[in-house]
């Protein structure tokens, strides 16, 4: 097959690939419209983040076999339609999900030990030691929604603790010997820790906001290494403000985009970020808790093995 890649990725793919007898193909600067005016040449597309793969571009991949998507979610291609379409589609949560799961474990850590804080303080000269006790991860409870890959590598790395992980997904009797499914309502009713690792769906759109928040019987931690736009920044600022969630750590948000970069400038920022910003309750990352050099060679290496068995 004739593969096009459209984003960079760790040379292994390719080089695999041409190992076995595919011709790839790099474009890595040319505009979607005229990536999509030369699509019907290719068997197979090669994609990360770059652009949306909607149903117009679909319509013009006449010959498309197969997309690969070297990430974990698929949430910037119609499903549906390539699914209409005949189109396989290949993404890699097996090839990050350590690297989340351990992500997720440090910016727990950090915020209940207030190490972002502290590190700044000391750098100032500042040695508040009082001001910076922390809390202890053993006798909490965790819980975490969405119980797929990336939630599971995060229950197997609190094995160490002593800590209760319970689950909520809404897929039945996916509990494993590191976490305890239950229900939403008891769910909200125990923990003291949330972390999200959702894909973006019409279902976790907006799903943490004000009303979701208030359902909780404690005031509790937020971790979200999974999607941005599962939280509405606004209505956690507010629960920030009213102590109904005490500190978030967040490697997504809600504001970004292919130029992320541009929030910066002070015109842009909205006045949440702003606030996320400016808080000593919260610690933030740029969207790299799946972007380690392991998870780099890995999240390749998944897509070129499910290619093999899937065209071979």
């Amino acid at each position: 097959m004739t593969i096009l890649h459209v984003d960079t990725n760790h040379p292994l793919l390719i080089d695999q690939l041409a190992a076995v007898g595919h011709v790839n193909h790099e474009d890595y600067s040319s505009s979607k419209s005229d990536i999509e005016a030369k699509i019907s040449n290719y068997e197979g597309l090669i994609i990360r983040s770059r652009f949306t793969i909607d149903r117009q571009f679909l319509d013009h991949a006449k010959h498309l076999k197969f997309i690969g998507r070297v990430g974990a979610g698929l949430e910037n291609i119609d499903v549906d339609y390539a699914a209409q379409k005949g189109i396989h589609l290949i993404s890699a949560p097996e090839g990050n999900r350590n690297a989340v799961g351990e992500h997720t474990l440090g910016m727990l850590l950090a915020l209940f030990n207030k190490l972002a804080q502290t590190d700044r303080e000391i750098r100032r000269g500042l040695w508040q030691r009082e001001a910076n006790r922390g809390l202890e991860l053993s006798g909490k409870t965790v819980g975490i929604i969405g119980y797929g890959n990336m939630g599971k590598a995060f229950a197997k790395t609190l094995k160490g603790f002593d800590v209760q992980v319970l689950c909520y997904d809404i897929k039945p009797n996916v509990a494993d010997e590191n976490a305890t499914q239950v229900s939403l309502k008891e769910f909200q009713k125990q923990v003291d820790v949330v972390s999200l690792h959702t894909p973006q769906t019409p279902l976790t759109l907006g799903m943490i906001n004000t009303k979701f928040i208030r359902q909780f019987a404690k005031p509790f931690w937020l971790i979200n290494t999974a999607r941005g736009r599962s939280v509405i920044t606004q209505d956690l600022v507010s629960a920030l403000e009213s102590g109904h969630i005490l500190g978030a750590g967040l490697d997504v948000l809600e504001y970004e985009k292919s130029s992320f970069e541009s929030l910066f400038s002070e015109q842009n920022m909205p006045e949440p970020m702003k606030y996320l910003i400016q808080s000593e309750r919260v610690i933030l990352s740029p969207h790299v808790a799946g972007w380690t050099e392991e998870s780099h060679r890995k999240l390749a290496q998944t897509v070129v093995d499910k290619i093999k068995t899937q065209f071979h």
